[in-house]
């Protein structure tokens, strides 16, 4: 079964991240990010099933992220503000989403990557 895997093209951790797994015999189902963003249910069901803090999906060096000023903002929003966000623009969300129904990862550690996909 193909991994559903919300990129960026011209992101280098996404490619190396991607090389990785075809590299490992994976099957990618690549869904571009900015043109294809994961919907607010979507992102819910990924943050649920990943097991991390809500903030860990925003791509903090993004330059959104900064034009926004979400440092400060973050915090006094509830998580459903913070999902509704995330999904009105795939370039705030930290990528690559690795995903395969069950597990899912957010961006591209390759210690983690042996752990989850191998």
């Amino acid at each position: 079964m193909a991994l559903d895997f919300y990129w960026y093209p011209k992101c280098g951790t996404c490619r190396k991240a991607k090389k990785w797994l075809e590299d490992h015999g994976k099957e990618v189902n690549r869904i571009h990010i900015a043109e294809q963003p994961p919907t607010k249910d979507k992102l819910k069901e990924l943050y649920e099933k990943s097991g991390l803090e809500l903030k860990k999906f925003f791509n903090t060096s993004g330059q959104k992220y900064r034009e926004l000023g979400l440092k400060d903002k973050l915090q006094g929003m509830s998580e459903d503000e913070q999902l509704e966000l995330l999904a009105s623009d795939g370039m705030l969300i930290k990528r690559p989403i690795t995903a395969d129904g069950k597990k899912v990862t957010v961006g591209f550690n390759e210690d983690q990557f042996k752990r989850y996909w191998l």
